[in-house]
């Protein structure tokens, strides 16, 4: 019997988040890439929360598209509310968040890989990776075709032996009801690759007709829209904008919560996988802040051809009458109609300790791994680790050095670190504080960051790079002219000062003296800046940020500078740690386990102590002089 038989350069499993930005990544740079679906319906698809971006997460887009990715230049096209978050704190934390148009955002996505040359989308469900003397050769599918490739890349979200649960119902489903992807897990367990049970969850979708909404409160978009996408005109993202709404569930609601504990697949031992401790079901909530008579809930619309309401903060895996019940305790929804019932899924995941920092496995050649896949959750953290995935499966076939972004340059680098060196037990998602120079790692100056390894990887074109350099050309100058002009005690410049509440002069300051005063900014000064110059938005905001935070950034600066020295101390793939004296046995097992690039990622093992660290780097000085 003959079986269908292609050959490509790189095979992407998964068309989720990860998986299109790893397809088009790859097919972008040249390389001919197939990416296969469980369903065509399910490209991009965002079975959870139907926004993008949010504390961190907004960060990982802006880099995404910093880079050459997709996802910024989608939810601009597709967004129905946009709000800066964070705007009364310090820029380090100010996150985009967009409200998207779940099913436009989904047909946009594929709309762009289906025109993109090099690239084939397909629907099928791969069963079998093929693996040859520890290479990968390509992939197999249910029905028996084979595709034959120099690299794999596996972004299969939440669909490896998914499971859908609510109370005592069991649905071995992927999300949405999508057909689960059932037996590609055997051959990865069969080629080495150990395997973790994950869960996450999702709430209700409610009919939006059935909502009072004069019993919450409305929440409203920015009035002046910012573009996730440095490549977006800030004019054409200026539309009317659809509200969502706040409300607050309550102690009636939490008694009913209690009341079915065990009735929930959660609470009974029903769900086996470890679910996220970040974005916890609601009984989570209540059993575990029981000192709290009320959690927020945002009421949120999945889309302009839609009735159906999100109702964020309320996941559940509770039975389907507890579920009517306890919604309907909730002000605003004491007459709720339920469209689709919230619901737990399990899936199998990866421990990506398996990985190097180039998302490519220790154990096999040209197989790669992005997204939940990873261990992780979120759209934002998917998109990011499928890009980086993809562009080193490129990168890797045409024989050039591939992208490892570290800790000081990205909250990407921050999140690939965090999966393949810590022990993740629980699906990882990415925040602010787990970067330890979010000052320099803002999303306003995601560009200025990583346009430059865009553009050097082959996914930013000349006229991009070549505006970035000149915007960095000009915040240099910037900055340097308004630190040498003096501003003296004159009517007009005490009339200014007066008019913000700031103190008057009774000396000469510099311009830069008075941006640095918390009431006053590079902007606001313009009055009484006569040889200012005419800056474009993006530049005048780097040059007010840079001023005002200039001892914080150089402070963070040189933090960063000691960090590269670390991370620079590189450590031979071919050590043996059992040759390294005095490494307890807890780190010398781990370090095995791990195989760290260099000493920065190796201090970063959880059960390697600085003192083992200081035992290794006395090893690797002794084999330098050695070789020397």
């Amino acid at each position: 019997m003959s079986v269908v038989e292609e050959t490509y350069d790189v095979v992407v499993v998964g068309a989720g988040h990860a998986g299109c930005e790893a397809a088009l990544a790859s097919a972008r740079l040249g390389l001919n890439t197939i990416i296969f679906t469980v369903s065509m319906d399910s490209v991009a698809m965002m079975p959870c929360n139907p926004n993008i971006g949010g504390s961190s997460k907004g960060h990982l887009v802006k880099e995404i598209d910093a880079l050459g990715g997709q996802m910024g230049i989608n939810i601009d096209k597709t967004f129905i509310q946009s709000k800066m978050l964070n705007k009364s704190k310090g820029p380090a934390v100010h996150s985009l968040r967009a409200q998207a148009d779940k099913a436009a955002y989904s047909m946009e996505m594929k709309k762009t890989l289906q025109n993109t040359d090099n690239l084939t989308l397909r629907q099928a469900e791969v069963s079998e990776i093929i693996v040859e003397d520890g290479v990968v050769a390509g992939v197999k599918t249910f029905s028996g075709a084979i595709y034959h490739s120099k690299a794999v890349v596996l972004c299969t979200g939440t669909y490896l032996k998914a499971r859908c649960l609510y109370g005592d119902v069991i649905e071995h489903t992927g999300p949405n009801g999508l057909k689960a992807a059932n037996y590609l897990t055997d051959s990865l367990v069969s080629n080495g690759i150990e395997m973790y049970r994950f869960k996450t969850g999702t709430p209700a979708r409610i009919d939006g007709d059935s909502i009072d909404y004069s019993k919450m409160e409305e929440q409203f978009g920015d009035e002046r829209v910012v573009p996730f996408s440095f490549t977006t005109n800030p004019d054409d993202v200026q539309i009317d904008q659809v509200s969502c709404y706040l409300t607050y569930t309550n102690e009636k609601t939490h008694e009913i919560i209690r009341a079915n504990l065990d009735r929930s697949p959660m609470y009974s031992g029903v769900i086996e996988g470890t679910g996220p401790r970040y974005c916890p079901s609601i009984e989570d909530k209540v059993v575990k802040f029981a000192d709290k008579n009320r959690h927020q809930l945002f009421i949120e619309p999945e889309g302009l051809g839609t009735n159906e309401m999100y109702i964020g903060g309320m996941s559940s895996s509770l039975p389907e009458d507890v579920q009517y019940e306890m919604y309907r305790t909730v002000p605003g929804l004491e007459n709720a109609r339920i469209v689709r019932n919230a619901y737990a899924i399990e899936y199998d995941c990866i421990n990506a300790n398996q990985l190097y920092p180039t998302l490519e496995f220790k154990n096999i050649k040209g197989l790669f791994s992005g997204g939940q896949f990873n261990g992780s959750s979120g759209y934002e953290e998917a998109a990011c680790q499928g890009l980086i995935a993809g562009i080193n499966a490129a990168l890797e076939i045409l024989g050039r050095q591939q992208v490892v972004l570290d800790r000081s340059q990205s909250y990407i680098g921050v999140l690939i670190d965090d999966l393949v060196t810590k022990e993740n037990h629980e699906p990882y998602r990415m925040m602010t504080s787990r970067a330890e120079y979010r000052l320099l790692l803002r999303q306003d100056n995601a560009d200025l960051r990583l346009t430059p390894i865009g553009h050097e990887i082959g996914l930013i074109s000349d006229e991009r790079f070549n505006w970035v350099e000149t915007k960095k050309k000009l915040i240099a100058e910037e900055i340097d002219r308004v630190k040498h002009t003096n501003v003296g005690a004159r009517e007009e410049v005490q009339k200014l000062l007066e008019s913000y509440g700031s103190i008057p002069l009774d000396h000469g300051v510099t311009m830069a003296d008075l941006i640095r005063r918390p009431e006053l900014d590079y902007d606001k000064l313009a009055p009484i800046d006569k040889d200012r110059p005419e800056l474009h938005y993006e530049v005048r905001e780097q040059v007010n940020i840079e001023i005002k935070y200039e001892g914080y950034i150089t402070r963070q600066q040189k933090q960063v500078n000691d960090f590269k020295k670390i991370e620079s101390k590189k450590i031979p793939e071919n050590i043996d740690y059992d040759d390294v004296g005095s490494l307890r046995i807890e780190a010398r097992q781990k370090l095995k386990a791990l195989r760290p690039l260099n000493i920065g990622q190796a201090s970063r093992i959880a059960g390697v102590s600085p003192a083992d660290i200081a035992v290794l780097l006395v090893y690797l000085e002794m084999i330098n002089k050695n070789n020397k």
